[in-house]
């Protein structure tokens, strides 16, 4: 069987709380994604959005 380490404090893993070695770590990482703190890379987001389209005020 291969051991890891937590990525949060390099502590080998136990297996209730695997990837992480304890309940903390796991936590942890949990804060940290909701915070914002991890981000996957890429393209500025407004890029993608389209220009509304123009409406028209005009009597038909």
């Amino acid at each position: 069987m291969t051991r890891s380490t937590c990525p949060i404090c390099s502590k080998d893993t136990a297996g209730d709380s695997a990837p992480f070695c304890s309940r903390r770590c796991s936590d942890i990482d949990l804060a940290r994604w909701l915070n914002g703190s991890y981000a996957i890379p890429g393209e500025d987001g407004e890029a993608d959005i389209p220009d509304p389209v123009p409406t028209t005020n005009s009597p038909e």
